[in-house]
């Protein structure tokens, strides 16, 4: 039987690093994955998938990729049911990564962190020159 999965797209949230009582790392997050097509609005929609992925690789995902990583996962459905806190029966159908590739490089994210610094750094900058204008103004009309 076949149960293969690839899937690329971005995270919709940061990943949750979790471990077993064993010690035995486990990350989940979810994915949107843009259909190739867009409907009678002309809007992309998206599907979503919940992703799990365990041990070291869970590690690193949850220590690189944030909400809005492009990620690449290849892996499996896997079925699984629970009760849940209502004592219902829930069935959920997840992908379990066995590989996930990180699509975008850790400089891209340095550089957007960089410029978001800079923007910050602007705008102190737009402040303190007004409170010192400001301030001159002031100091020059009292000196009249």
């Amino acid at each position: 039987m076949i149960n293969r999965v690839v899937l690329v797209g971005r995270l919709t949230h940061d990943p949750e690093l979790r471990y077993t009582p064993n010690g035995v790392a486990v990350a989940n997050f979810s994915i949107a994955v843009n259909r190739p097509f867009t409907n009678q609005q002309g809007e992309r929609e998206a599907d979503f998938f919940s992703c799990v992925v365990w041990r070291k690789q869970a590690e690193n995902v949850a220590n690189y990729l944030k909400k809005g990583s492009l990620a690449g996962i290849d892996g499996r459905l896997q079925s699984r049911s629970f009760e849940n806190q209502e004592g219902k029966r829930v069935k959920v159908v997840e992908v379990q990564a066995e590989s996930v590739q990180f699509l975008e490089p850790r400089a891209h994210k340095t550089l957007e962190a960089a410029v978001v610094m800079i923007k910050a750094a602007a705008t102190k900058v737009e402040t303190s020159t007004i409170k010192v204008a400001t301030t001159k103004n002031r100091n020059d009309n009292h000196l009249t």
